[in-house]
């Protein structure tokens, strides 16, 4: 993961993200509100919640993980296709299962992260595949050829700008609606099946 990359501010929508994601609480009939800063799609999930003790940006955690369980506070997990909600305090995800991920960022005080770094090293088009029980399509713009492994670049997590998600329904969720919206994207190399890439 290039370490000067500089996230968008989603200063905004994570604010109305959080108000959407009311804790269960049977013994007050205004629960407090938490606030979800991460967000990760399985082939069956989309999962979100906050990673356990985490001390950098997301994109770089998922690159420089080694455990292959991640640690999510606070998690709700949303059935793709039934949409059930499934909540739990503690829970550990399989890194291998993760397609893509986001964090929401109030970045309303952090200057260096205020925007995507711009510029031509940003304009490779591309359309990614996965496939298996979710078959996912989704195009955006990348580095050059960042979903290739070199000496340089190791990790197995690169970014997508300005990602656009084709293979999920999403009318009437609010949380899987959310995926159509993205700004970035954390996108999983090791899990993917085809590229189309318009600059090669």
């Amino acid at each position: 993961m290039d370490s000067n990359y500089r996230f968008p501010t989603s200063d905004r929508r994570a604010k109305a993200y959080a108000k959407t994601n009311r804790p269960p609480n049977p013994f007050a009939a205004d629960a407090m509100l938490t606030f979800v800063s991460d967000v990760f799609l399985t082939d069956h999930f989309l999962i979100k919640g906050t990673v356990e003790n985490k001390y950098t940006r997301l994109s770089q955690l998922l690159d420089g993980h080694r455990k292959r369980f991640l640690r999510i506070k606070d998690a709700t997990l949303v059935d793709l296709k039934s949409r059930d909600r499934i909540q739990t305090p503690l829970l550990h995800i399989n890194l291998d299962e993760v397609l893509l991920a986001h964090e929401f960022l109030d970045n309303s005080n952090d200057a260096s992260m205020a925007q995507i770094s711009k510029g031509g090293e940003w304009n490779d088009r591309v359309r990614l595949f996965y496939t298996g029980a979710l078959n996912l399509e989704v195009a955006g713009e990348i580095r050059h050829d960042s979903y290739e492994v070199t000496d340089h670049r190791r990790g197995r997590f690169f970014v997508m700008r300005n990602p656009s998600v084709r293979g999920l329904e999403w009318d009437g969720d609010d949380d899987l609606k959310l995926l159509s919206s993205l700004d970035y994207a954390i996108m999983n190399r090791e899990r993917l099946a085809y590229i189309y890439d318009f600059n090669n």
